[in-house]
């Protein structure tokens, strides 16, 4: 079955050939395309899941980080106003 799915695949010629060539009815060939193709579908959906959960921790830490950041500006603003008076 693989094998037939990777030939179907990878020729330029139509399912319907490939299928006539090899021996089994258009249809069966189409389910078994159908069949392993998902689970490579399912790891691309993995592997981009994964990719945002990292951006998104990335990106959480960075918000904390600029928070931090921006209120120790207003600090260092409110200081150096409270000194010019």
């Amino acid at each position: 079955m693989e094998s037939s799915v990777k030939l179907a695949i990878e020729s330029d010629k139509p399912v319907a050939q490939t299928a006539k060539e090899i021996g089994v009815n258009e249809n069966t060939l189409h389910t078994w395309i159908n069949k392993y193709s998902r689970p490579v579908d399912n790891i691309k959906a993995v592997r981009t899941d994964e990719h945002l959960y990292e951006e998104l921790k990335r990106l959480k830490k960075e918000v904390i980080r600029l928070t931090e950041e921006r209120d120790l500006l207003k600090k260092a603003a409110a200081y150096f106003a409270k000194e010019q008076r």
